[in-house]
């Protein structure tokens, strides 16, 4: 083993193996992997080998796409033979909810450029003869599905890598890190120690060790997991025959089970109810190739209903169990990029689906790491969306909880409850006892709606309006004509001071910087002109600034913030939760807080986008004229010990005013009819500002900003594309994401966000639309649950749209 190497990949899998080849072939070639015992030995050996393209986020689904492809590559290259079986496959629907979650999946794959169809029971028949069509309303056929030989494959990407001029090194555990002063690391393994510029973990069952090595606890968990091999069985001989083919892939949701043939008979899997968590506090270093004890009767019930959605199977003898371990992140998608205040260590792990997501995971780590950025996106992936709130115990429950929910519906308005309530704030027993129903950001409690009893305060499931749909118009009425109160403690809050605080923010945002008590709205862009945050900003004095931005993104923004600090004249802090606030909205907000504020609020005095501080009643606040609502309205921000009392002056001053409580789903409403965009919807990493309809919080006058050249070029090229606001003729459904927008025949862009305007009385869609295909006197058609919608764009904001109310 060499002293020093670029590059240092912990772990031989096939994501460590991925991550290795994809690094040599963008140029990165003096590059070490360092394994325990043996490639494949964690958990790739054991995997059953399937791989599919269907995701849940479309940027994943892209990914696992890009690995399927990759299989051919990677065998010409190293000449070793991944065993690919490209068979096909159909998931199944036994119910109208899951056919239509079908149908969803089938549209977004419209734009992603994948070829599924939507089929009935008896053609899924034709095409895996082995299933009962009478206990199924449909199924999706995917030809890029199948299986491959898990060792043959991890071997390929092996063997190209050392072909580029890549090392691996077996046998060899790597039992300690330390890291030097330049940001490089000493890593210390049972060979000896070796220095490199750059470690990855990609540990597999032993990334959560390889983290505390380092000071990290990471968001990841093992679970039991059981497949079994049956017997050779007449019936897939018969299909054999008769086919000339193998038996295609099934995912049968309804009974939670996956199979596909194994030699001459089948191989099944599922993903039991009763789920069991395979070394919960530490993974031993010496388990090796090894598999543990089956348990046939836990997943009994998978079993029952798959042998009556599959009979062939009941006559089916079993020739061998395997039960091995896999790791899973708390939301079942990968924990991939660099971690915030640890230079130079990337992580590649939780990576459940490695077959189907390996070689994406690779390609996406290593364009971030030699050229700074992933190339797509990637916050599905991104190890960012968790942070210093997550526990052990709080990952297991939700590892568990996500386990058990596998192959379940995940509909859009559904909270999922495990480990719930974790994250509260002072107000959350005022908001619960006024029969909130809450949702979960980041593990924080915040309210989405009010029942108007606690035994209403619940969500009915569905793709379509639900029972929230009265309540939360009687939400944005209440703001649209008198006033509402709304908790806003999900947003992150930072604080940025010190003598050099302006030139830095100067460099890494593109507006202009406000004047003191003021505030301006400003993107935040990475060095390829793209936008990576959506901010409020306000200055409150010379050398000290607040910004106020999506509460989902903040360890994401803050590894951003803390790798391009100074350093020295600039300290930055993020407040969490130790800032709190509360938003007033509606045309009697001024009137409400006059009464509580000994200061003059006119519009004059303290217009649209002002900030100060000020008291209300007894309660020191910070108080900036603005609210998402696109209405007259003003965000309080006070310490934490003060919101409970901040709440009940405001509840106590405004009950004359007819004030009412809102949440989440009507402030979405209520920005819908503005054309607001937001993080992680509108605003992501693959659009730039004039694709977003930002450019006018750009200042390309200033002469420095990160992305500066690359925004000017994009200006200059035109935009690939444009976010419009459309107006949907729907029925008793609206759009919730990732729909495809069509217009003369042929898909043209995708949604991003929407839902019912009640104000405004229209179904809305916010949307991407190729720039050849824009035209705002043009039909289009938005595609619902499998039906295209008419649809045309709105060319100004449905609400208020010279933006008058806000600003008065």
């Amino acid at each position: 083993m060499k002293s020093h190497t670029r590059v240092l990949v912990i772990g031989g899998g096939v994501v460590g193996c991925s991550v290795l080849y994809h690094l040599a072939k963008a140029g990165w070639t003096d590059i070490t992997l360092i394994e325990r015992a043996e490639l494949t030995a964690g958990s790739t050996w054991h995997a059953a080998g399937g791989f599919h393209t269907l995701n849940g986020d479309p940027n994943v689904a892209k990914l696992q796409q890009y690995t399927v492809e990759l299989y051919r590559e990677i065998e010409e290259l190293s000449g070793q033979s991944c065993g690919l079986h490209l068979t096909g496959g159909v998931m199944l629907a036994g119910t109208k909810e899951r056919m239509d979650w079908l149908k969803m999946a089938h549209a977004k794959g419209r734009y992603l450029g994948m070829h599924t169809e939507i089929i009935s029971a008896a053609e899924a028949k034709k095409l895996m003869p082995l299933i009962d069509e009478k206990q199924f309303a449909g199924a999706m056929y995917d030809p890029l599905e199948g299986h491959l030989d898990p060792y043959g494959t991890t071997h390929a990407y092996a063997k190209s890598a050392k072909i580029l001029g890549a090392e691996i090194v077996l046998r060899n555990r790597v039992v300690d890190m330390a890291q030097r002063e330049d940001g490089s690391w000493d890593v210390v393994t049972e060979q000896g120690s070796i220095h490199a510029e750059h470690v990855v973990n990609c540990g597999g069952l032993w990334a959560r060790e390889c983290g505390r090595m380092v000071g990290l606890e990471l968001p990841v968990l093992a679970m039991e997991h059981m497949y079994f091999l049956t017997e050779d069985m007449p019936e897939v001989a018969e299909i054999n025959a008769s086919t000339g083919k193998e038996v295609i892939t099934a995912l049968d949701f309804e009974g939670e089970i996956y199979m596909r043939q194994e030699r001459g008979g089948m191989l099944l899997g599922t993903y039991e109810q009763a789920c069991v968590p395979w070394s919960e506090k530490v993974t031993p270093w010496d388990f090796g190739q090894n598999l543990l004890d089956p348990d046939l009767d836990r997943i009994a019930p998978s079993l029952e209903v798959g042998f009556r959605h599959f009979p062939a199977f009941e006559n089916a003898g079993i020739r061998r169990v395997i039960n091995g371990p896999f790791t899973f992140a708390p939301d079942g998608n990968p924990l991939v990029g660099p971690i915030r205040g640890l230079r130079n260590y990337w992580v590649a792990c939780g990576v459940m689906a490695g077959f189907s997501q390996g070689g994406g995971v690779g390609l996406a780590l290593s364009n971030w790491m030699v050229h700074g950025d992933p190339g797509f996106d990637v916050w599905g992936m991104d190890v960012a969306r968790y942070g210093d709130w997550t526990t052990l115990s709080h990952t297991n429950a939700k590892v568990r909880e996500n386990y058990a929910r596998r192959f379940r519906i995940r509909f859009p308005n559904e909270e999922l409850p495990a480990a719930r309530p974790f994250r509260t704030t002072p107000v959350y027993d005022r908001l619960e006892s006024r029969n909130a129903v809450f949702g979960d950001m980041n593990g924080l409690e915040h309210a989405l709606w009010f029942a108007p009893s606690k035994a209403e305060a619940r969500d009915e499931f569905s793709f379509r309006r639900a029972n929230d749909f009265p309540h939360v118009a009687a939400e944005c009425a209440a703001v649209r004509e008198g006033v509402g109160l709304l908790e806003i403690s999900n947003f992150a809050k930072y604080e940025i001071s010190g003598k050099g605080a302006e030139a830095w923010l100067d460099t890494i945002l593109p507006n202009r910087l406000p004047a003191r008590g003021r505030m301006v709205l400003t993107p935040m862009l990475n060095e390829n002109g793209m936008l990576i945050g959506d901010f409020t900003l306000a200055r409150e004095a010379d050398d000290r600034f607040m910004i106020f931005g999506s509460g989902l993104a903040e360890q994401y923004h803050m590894r951003w913030f803390q790798a391009h600090l100074p350093e020295a004249g600039v300290t930055l802090r993020a407040h969490g939760l130790d800032l709190v606030g509360l938003q007033v909205a509606g045309p009697k907000s001024r009137e409400l807080l006059a009464r509580l504020v000994d200061a003059d609020l006119s519009k004059e005095t303290f217009p649209f986008m002002a900030v100060g501080r000020f008291n209300v009643g007894t309660v020191p606040a910070l108080i900036g004229r603005v609210t998402y609502t696109g209405d007259l309205g003003y965000e309080i921000w006070v310490k934490s010990e003060h919101q409970r009392a901040l709440f009940d002056l405001l509840m106590k001053e405004g009950a004359g005013l007819g004030i009412r409580l809102f949440g989440g789903r009507a402030l979405n409403a209520l920005r819908l009819e503005k054309s607001f965009g937001s993080w992680s919807r509108e605003y992501r990493p693959i659009y730039t500002p004039w694709e977003a309809g930002l450019e006018r919080f750009v200042s390309t006058q200033k002469s420095e900003f990160i992305g500066r050249d690359a925004l000017l070029r994009a200006r200059d090229e035109g935009p690939r594309r444009r976010l419009a606001t459309f107006v949907v003729d729907a029925l008793d459904a609206d759009v919730i994401g990732d729909e495809p927008i069509w217009r003369d025949g042929k898909v043209v862009g995708w949604v991003t966000s929407g839902g019912y305007a009640h104000h405004a009385k229209a179904s809305v869609a916010l949307g991407y639309v190729e720039a050849a295909a824009f035209d705002a006197t043009a039909p289009y058609e938005i595609e619902i649950i499998g039906e295209r919608r008419p649809a045309r764009i709105a060319p100004e904001p449905l609400f208020d749209p010279k933006g008058l109310r806000m600003r008065g």
